[in-house]
């Protein structure tokens, strides 16, 4: 499989539960579109970082933050991606931040992917305020099932970077079902999965810690194992 690398140290603290915050992403989209200075913001990827940061001062938000963004941004720098996939988009901080780099790196897309259609049409319109609504697409529902219809309809060839980012049991289904279809390219891929080391996602590590020999032997029980989300609470990521 390609390179799977995880940024080294975290520098959010661990998610809030959405009940004691309900409907801050809402508020975020009042918070930055009430601002005096809307026609300075627009189409300016910085500045829309900047006053979600802001914003998160005061409702904590679960974005990946500049300091492991800049280890991604390297990497999207070095590599310099046709096209890049997240699963997990929440309110569009990271496609935003990414998205952007992608751009200015000659890149030609960005994939978002997110489960709840709230924090999708949010997402849009700040990606849109950003100048990138023409640059990253956000496929709303499942991962899996999103991740299928991209790679069949053939706008995606194969994974160039990807980040996981989103519901942590579908970190390894994913990436299986990438690599069952064929899009995990050796020396080409570069998989970036975040929180798997706090507050940690032991399954995950393990799969990908395996040798090639292991994971073949796993393939032989079967295919990939779904996930329910039925039962979830509505939160961010896919």
């Amino acid at each position: 499989m390609g390179d799977s690398a995880t940024p080294e140290a975290p520098s959010n603290p661990p998610p809030v539960e959405r009940s004691r915050e309900e409907g801050r992403e809402l508020k975020l989209l009042h918070f930055i579109y009430d601002q005096p200075n809307r026609d300075e913001i627009q189409g300016n990827p910085a500045k829309v970082l900047d006053l979600i940061e802001e914003f998160g001062k005061t409702y904590h938000f679960m974005n990946i933050g500049r300091a492991k963004g800049k280890f991604i941004i390297d990497i999207i720098e070095e590599k310099k991606p046709e096209v890049m996939i997240e699963l997990g988009g929440y309110v569009g901080y990271s496609a935003i931040l990414f998205g952007d780099a992608v751009r200015r790196a000659g890149g030609r897309h960005y994939y978002s992917l997110e489960l709840n259609p709230e924090f999708a049409a949010i997402a849009n319109m700040l990606l849109e305020l950003a100048g990138l609504r023409d640059f990253v697409t956000i496929l709303v529902g499942r991962s899996d099932l999103s991740l299928d219809k991209l790679f069949s309809s053939g706008d995606v060839k194969q994974v160039e970077v990807m980040l996981i980012d989103h519901y942590k049991p579908a970190y390894t289904a994913d990436l299986k079902l990438c690599e069952q279809l064929g899009k995990i390219v050796p020396g080409v891929s570069v998989v970036v999965a975040d929180n798997v080391l706090y507050p940690g996602n032991p399954p995950y590590l393990e799969y990908v810690r395996s040798t090639v020999e292991q994971k073949r032997e796993a393939a032989k029980k079967g295919p990939v194992q779904t996930y329910d989300t039925t039962s979830r609470k509505p939160e961010s990521g896919v």
